[in-house]
């Protein structure tokens, strides 16, 4: 006699309602969030905080186990918290071609459950995430060198957010066409042609999600999210640095997939030892043919280039740039550009990096400024908002690894300061390296082989031109050459504030006017702000919108030929 076998959940309709908001939201751009960002005990509980601290404690030191994943091997550890003390975690390991082979053999099924179920799946896993944002947000603290609240809200509900996003707009596109149809074409002779179709999503393949080092879920999620409901199973390479985040994503999706009945490699974890250096590997693999990539311009454009077998979607790197015309605010203005220079130490894709100011200045309500008395201004800002070594550690974070550390000496070197980058202790982690962001004065002219390279990090460059019209032909042209993720401009005058918006859709990059008060260049808000554009160099996907999740399958259809007596059955019943 068969034994009863546990009720598989239904996934899709306890989340139904979620999804249709989310849907709803990517159209209306307004401010909507299902996951709160606060990191309080009124919202997620007496105890989360505790418990999720304590589940990061116990994962270090040891090895991070994953049931029922294949593996030929462990890794050695790679991580190292920026707060300064190793993570020692260890984890599966298993080679290219047993990754791409697991994930290739979990297909089947979840491309027949179809967009609902997928649907369904991804937002448990997603709602379980968020009940795990204090633990991810340890992890992501430790391996990234964000501070903690910046960790839980950019690492945690923020990154769920965008998830959601994707799982939304792949939802939506996926049901764009109906399920069946029938297909009547009248003749001059005899009855219609008749034909019964149907029409199915189908995934292009294996994904492969290479993640950052900075921000693994943020910018992870969305990627991830788009492949597993349009049909893919998804293989995530981690950065060596920054691991245990995603293996705890990993661990919560393969949980979920598994409940619902489906292979829980459908989520691979791909981690791998300090000498080892497989993503050309991963992205070179015939059967890969998706893959996400966040990280720098170099590897970005080899994957562009070489894995011509897969659909790339890339987040690089570029110049992102400040034109500064007049302000009728200019202490908002100071206080608003050294926040985003100093937030997480510089270290986001989106931090201002040249700020282009007419050499004999521009008007604001405290007179005129010049390039020279702006960057003396920014300095002494600068110096305010980060002057309290407590409050500094919480902007700035910690400085993530020795590439950004070298880059703030090489510019030390540039001979130019405005504002020297500083020390600062951190009150709790002694053996912290944490940095103040560095100024540097340059000229227009003579600099321009220093400011149209990314210097990733705290560095900023005040930038003398001849005039906001200059200003405006640099911006251009350098977004238009090497990319950018964000703009920014001030002014009080409508004709310039029209041909920098003129301009930035010439570059093809995402522009702020203005901004004195509680937002920041470098934030975007999920279902409101686009984040990237394939309009220029520094991305070649936009997160999220249509095109992030339309290229990852196909709407494949199959047709016979419907009797007459079908047809009016139909009819009849409609």
């Amino acid at each position: 006699m068969p034994q009863n076998l546990p009720e598989r959940p239904d996934f899709f309709a306890r989340h139904r309602a979620l999804l249709e908001q989310a849907v709803a939201a990517t159209a209306s751009r307004g401010h909507w969030t299902p996951y709160p960002e606060s990191p309080s005990k009124s919202v997620y509980g007496e105890d989360a905080a505790k418990t999720g601290e304590a589940a990061f404690h116990e994962r270090l030191g040891g090895h991070f186990e994953l049931p029922g994943h294949p593996a030929s091997g462990t890794t050695s550890a790679t991580e190292t918290s920026p707060y300064g003390f190793p993570l020692g975690v260890t984890y599966p390991r298993l080679t290219p071609d047993e990754a791409v082979a697991a994930a290739q053999a979990a297909t089947g099924p979840w491309r027949a459950a179809g967009p609902d179920a997928r649907a369904g799946a991804a937002a448990e896993i997603l709602a379980r995430l968020n009940a795990a944002s204090f633990e991810i947000a340890h992890a992501v603290q430790h391996t990234t060198g964000q501070a903690f609240v910046m960790a839980f809200q950019a690492g945690g509900p923020h990154a769920q957010d965008r998830g959601l996003e994707a799982v939304a707009y792949a939802w939506a596109e996926q049901k764009r066409h109906p399920e069946a149809a029938r297909w009547s074409k009248p003749q001059r002779k005899g009855g219609p042609l008749l034909m019964e179709k149907k029409f199915t999503p189908v995934g292009r393949g294996v994904a492969l999600l290479i993640a950052c080092n900075t921000f693994p879920t943020w910018n992870g999620y969305p990627g991830l999210f788009a492949s597993l409901v349009t049909g893919n199973p998804v293989v995530v390479k981690p950065h060596p640095g920054a691991v245990l985040p995603l293996a705890i994503t990993v661990r919560i999706a393969r949980e979920v997939l598994t409940e619902a009945g489906f292979d829980p490699n459908l989520v691979i974890l791909a981690a791998e030892s300090a000498e080892e250096r497989t993503a050309a590997v991963y992205a070179l693999h015939p059967d890969v043919r998706i893959i996400d990539f966040t990280g720098s311009t170099a590897f970005g454009d080899w994957l562009e280039t070489h894995a011509r077998q897969a659909a790339v979607y890339t987040e690089k790197a570029g110049l992102n740039t400040v034109v500064l015309d007049s302000t009728d605010d200019y202490h908002g203005l100071l206080g608003n550009l050294a926040f985003s220079l100093s937030l997480y130490s510089g270290q986001m894709c989106t931090t201002p990096q040249n700020l282009l100011v007419p050499r004999e200045g521009f008007a604001t309500d405290q007179g005129v400024k010049t390039a020279d008395a702006f960057a003396a201004d920014l300095a002494a800002a600068l110096d305010k908002l980060l002057g309290d070594p407590a409050r500094a550690a919480g902007t700035l974070g910690a400085i993530v690894n020795d590439g950004v550390r070298e880059r703030l000496e090489e510019a030390a070197g540039l001979g130019r300061t405005a504002r020297a980058s500083a020390p600062v202790e951190h009150p709790e982690h002694s053996d912290a390296v944490v940095r103040t962001p560095l100024v540097a004065r340059l000229d227009a002219e003579a600099d321009r082989e220093t400011y149209t390279r990314e210097w990733f990090g705290p560095i900023s460059f005040v930038i003398a031109t001849d005039s906001t019209e200059h200003s405006l032909r640099i911006f251009r042209e350098t977004v238009r050459a090497h990319g950018a993720l964000t703009a920014a401009v001030h002014s009080t005058d409508e004709d310039v504030l029209a041909a920098t918006e003129l301009a930035a859709l010439d570059a093809g990059v995402h522009l702020s006017e203005n901004l004195t008060g509680g937002v920041f260049v470098n934030q975007s808000a999920a279902f409101s702000d686009f984040h990237g554009s394939a309009a220029n160099p520094a991305a070649s996907a936009t997160l999220s919108d249509p095109a992030f999740v339309t290229g990852r399958f196909a709407t494949l259809q199959s047709r016979r030929p419907a009797t007459a007596e079908e047809h009016t059955e139909e009819s009849a019943d409609a």
